[in-house]
C-alpha cells in the first residue's frame, strides 16, 4: 500500500497506512500475492463495503499494486478477474474501488475492465 502511494506523493510520508491495514486486514479481507524470486511483483486487497445508494453489501478493492518494471503484462488484470471471481462467490451482485483522478494508467485499466465511474470524492484543503 505505502509503494502505491508514494509513487503518487513521493516525498510524503506514507507510514501511517499502517494503521488502515491493521484496521482492516481480516480473514474476510483476502490478500493475493504475485511474487518472484527476490521480491513482491503485485498484489491485490480486496473486502465488502456497502453500497452508499442501494444499501447493498458490495465487494470492494482496497488496494492493486503491480511494481513499475512488471505493469502493462497483464497482471493487473488477472488479480482483477481474481477479485471478481471473489465477489460472485461470496454472492455480491457488484465491485467497487477507489482511483485516484491523477492516475490515467489505472484509470484507464478500470475502464477496459468495465468499471463506471459512480461518485466522485472530492477534497477541500483548510489551512
Amino acid at each position: 500500500m505505502q509503494k502505491t502511494y508514494q509513487e503518487l506523493a513521493p516525498k510524503q510520508d506514507f507510514s501511517h497506512l499502517v494503521l488502515t491495514v491493521e484496521q482492516y486486514l481480516s480473514r474476510e479481507t483476502p490478500l493475493w500475492w504475485v511474487l518472484d524470486s527476490d521480491a513482491t511483483v503485485a498484489c491485490l486487497w480486496a473486502g465488502t463495503a456497502i453500497d452508499q445508494i442501494a444499501g447493498d453489501r458490495i465487494a470492494h478493492i482496497f488496494l492493486l499494486y503491480v511494481a513499475p518494471d512488471h505493469r502493462r503484462r497483464g497482471i493487473a488484470k488477472v488479480l482483477m478477474a481474481l477479485g471478481e471471481t471473489w465477489a460472485i462467490d461470496k454472492g455480491l451482485g457488484a465491485i467497487g474501488l477507489q482511483v485516484f483522478q491523477t492516475n490515467s494508467s489505472a484509470k484507464n485499466l478500470y475502464d477496459r475492465l468495465g468499471y463506471q465511474t459512480q461518485s466522485l470524492s472530492m477534497v477541500k484543503p483548510l489551512k
